[in-house]
């Protein structure tokens, strides 16, 4: 569960479903190439791969936040007591090991399994009491981040907040019929900033903007 960012899914092949615990409760997505499909902080989502090669391009809200500790995974309720409880049963001991590191995925494994142990302990609260059963999870979601919220400001004025008073600016400009900004346009590459490693949904790769030329033909 994201506590600052909406996520979006584009689903690019196979099928599978998004299962979602939010104000509405308990519900079901159907994941099929073309899909698009968005949720807000607060969302309790699992995607469960069908036909074993969906595929999906995720795009997220307020670059860097989601980065540095947005989401909380969905321990069982002892996991969840405090920052220390937490982050021992978050931890991968073998985080920047190689993708073919057995013990690497094994850690990776163990976290999973056990988020979706709390999982499915949340869905079934929910089927019999409703939404109100998320309210011990939400509380302890905003507890374990609370301390991180002073950097995400940072991150944020430096990053999505900054880019809009840009736009807003820019608006501005034309609005006032000047152009001058148009002619600083340029083309960025993106390097790979470091191997894959396992992040919080999977295998993740890296990648920061590069001010190298664009060279074409």
């Amino acid at each position: 569960m994201h506590t600052a960012s909406t996520e979006a899914y584009v689903v690019q092949q196979g099928s599978g479903r998004l299962e979602t615990l939010d104000s509405r409760g308990f519900t079901s997505t159907p994941l099929v190439p073309g899909t698009v499909v968005w949720f807000t902080p607060g969302t309790i989502h699992r995607a469960i791969n069908d036909s074993g090669d969906l595929r999906v391009l995720v795009v997220m809200q307020n670059a860097g936040l989601p980065e540095n500790g947005d989401a909380v995974l969905t321990f069982p309720a002892e996991h969840l007591v405090d920052v220390g409880a937490y982050s021992r049963a978050a931890s991968l001991a073998f985080k920047d090991a190689d993708a073919g590191d057995a013990a690497a995925e094994a850690a990776a494994r163990r976290r999973r399994d056990l988020a979706l142990e709390g999982y499915l302990e949340l869905k079934a609260a929910v089927l019999e009491s409703g939404v109100p059963a998320l309210a011990d999870f939400h509380a302890a979601a905003a507890r374990l981040v609370q301390a991180k919220t002073v950097s995400w400001r940072d991150l944020l004025s430096g990053g999505a907040e900054r880019q809009a008073a840009v736009t807003g600016q820019q608006l501005d400009s034309l609005g006032s019929s000047e152009s001058f900004y148009l002619q600083e346009a340029r083309t960025t590459m993106g390097e790979r900033k470091t191997r894959r490693i396992y992040g919080m949904c999977g295998r993740i790769q890296a990648w920061e903007l590069s001010e190298t030329a664009m060279v074409g033909t």
